[in-house]
């Protein structure tokens, strides 16, 4: 076995040391190299007591929603800016939102808006890979054409790694797709870490309004007897290692063994259970598609957004610590409203919307789940202050809003704000590697813990810094 450098134990590891341990250029050094300084660096990662959540809800409404539509309504701008909407008071005082999101108007004293987010990725495959991230992909601002491997690992990923969560039995979850532009966007998995630390991918089913995992699904004729005869003959495999990856094969065969095992995961996926009254207060339908209504009246997986935020409830209730909640799964047939914006924001986006994440967050409350789950709600950015000649808003990163609340957050807090027209952050400007430290933080891992890469290339796991103001304690 080649020895590994003293340095490794503090995860400060060079090139040049690399070279020195001799594993340069060889694949299965680097990847037992790199599992290794995983491992120490998640032994360090968290204090004893520095937690302040258990989970997370991330909620992506893909497409980006119009944030002058929404939270940051300017009623006093110009016709151009202010657009058809009228603003309605909330449940917190002084604050108005859309008229078209009554249920989300009935909590917003519960929840906290950060009005200042920016970025400068304008395209929709490099702003996923920011808002899912925390930093920008290494391709710079680009849509992409053709699949390529993902390298920064997503939030979840990196708290999978981190934050010791080997007593559950799936740490992170993403439903009800991985969400996808020309081709899906490389920004939903483990990255530079390996599939190890890919979500476990939870399938909807528009039509029936139900869920499954269709990679863990067992033929109906293998009986129990010969998955043990398999497991048997598997387990001469467990010293084997997949190319490319640093988890031995035998560990993964026990943790999807586990998984099919796994009660209390099977018992979240059975939505059907709950009682009717709370699937109808989540919503379970979607309004009638009309011709010439847009383009997100076509999405034919409409009817799960509201479900979709009820499962991402019982995963928490399971002790899932993060879960990945996507809106809408193909771009062109979502929140990218460049044409008749109003009317789509109006009949196909926001009524579902505001129905389940008010649902959402009155639920967690109710169940006393509020504080110990921290839930987000962004798109990957917002829409142009101006309206174009077709009644739409087009891509606009410079200024636009994201929702927070449980988890600590002060209710009714506003953070940062836009100028008069919601083009631009006027004070305190919060990144996406803003966010990413955030919820980095209030798992108890310090955002700039490094983590390496398979070349052994130190990246610290968020740039950003923890918007602690938003937080009682």
């Amino acid at each position: 076995m080649i020895p590994l450098p003293a340095e490794l134990h503090s995860h400060k590891l060079t090139r040049r040391q690399l070279i020195r341990a001799g594993v340069i250029g060889s694949c299965s050094s680097l990847g037992l190299l790199q599992h290794t300084a995983i491992q120490a660096a998640a032994a360090h990662a968290m204090q004893p007591g520095a937690a302040k959540i258990r989970s997370c809800i991330f909620v992506f409404y893909y497409g980006g929603p119009s944030h002058l539509d929404t939270y940051d309504m300017k009623p006093n701008a110009p016709d151009s800016v202010r657009g058809e909407f009228k603003s309605i008071q909330s449940s917190l005082p002084g604050l108005q939102i859309s008229e078209h999101m009554p249920n989300m108007a009935r909590v917003m004293h519960k929840v906290a808006l950060v009005r200042s987010m920016h970025h400068t990725n304008r395209l929709h495959d490099s702003a996923s890979t920011e808002t899912h991230t925390g930093r920008q992909s290494p391709q710079g601002d680009r849509e992409e054409f053709s699949p390529i491997p993902q390298f920064y690992p997503c939030h979840g990923a990196v708290l999978s790694m981190l934050a010791g969560h080997q007593d559950v039995d799936v740490s992170h979850a993403l439903l009800p797709y991985q969400f996808h532009n020309v081709v899906t966007t490389p920004c939903q998995g483990g990255g530079f870490l390996g599939h190890r630390y890919d979500p476990l991918l939870i399938d909807g089913n528009p039509a029936q309004l139900t869920y499954d995992i269709e990679s863990l699904k067992r033929p109906a004729d293998l009986a129990d007897g010969r998955i043990r005869k398999r497991d048997n003959l598997l387990q001469e495999l467990s010293a084997v290692r997949l190319p490319g990856d640093r988890l031995p094969f035998g560990e993964l065969r026990d943790r999807a063994h586990e998984l099919l095992q796994s009660e209390s995961l099977r018992r979240a996926l059975r939505i059907d259970e709950e009682p009717a009254a709370v699937r109808e207060k989540y919503g379970m339908q979607a309004p009638s598609a009309q011709a010439g209504h847009g383009a997100a009246a076509l999405e034919s997986t409409r009817p799960l957004r509201g479900q979709n935020l009820l499962l991402a409830r019982r995963l928490v209730e399971s002790e899932v610590p993060f879960v990945n909640v996507h809106d809408f799964l193909q771009q062109g047939r979502n929140w990218d409203s460049h044409s008749q914006n109003f009317r789509q924001h109006k009949i196909y986006l926001l009524p579902q919307a505001d129905q389940a994440l008010a649902a959402l967050i009155e639920d967690l409350d109710d169940r006393g789940l509020l504080e110990s789950t921290l839930l987000v709600a962004t798109g990957e950015f917002g829409r142009t202050p101006k309206i174009n000649a077709n009644a739409g808003r087009d891509h606009w990163p410079d200024c636009y809003t994201v929702l927070m609340a449980g988890g600590g957050v002060r209710p009714g807090m506003l953070y940062g704000s836009s100028d008069k027209t919601g083009a631009y952050p006027e004070t305190d400007p919060v990144t996406p590697a803003d966010l990413a430290a955030t919820i980095y933080d209030r798992f108890g891992l310090n955002p700039h813990l490094e983590i390496r890469d398979r070349t052994g290339r130190p990246h610290r796991i968020a740039d950003g810094s923890p918007i602690r103001q938003l937080f009682e304690g």
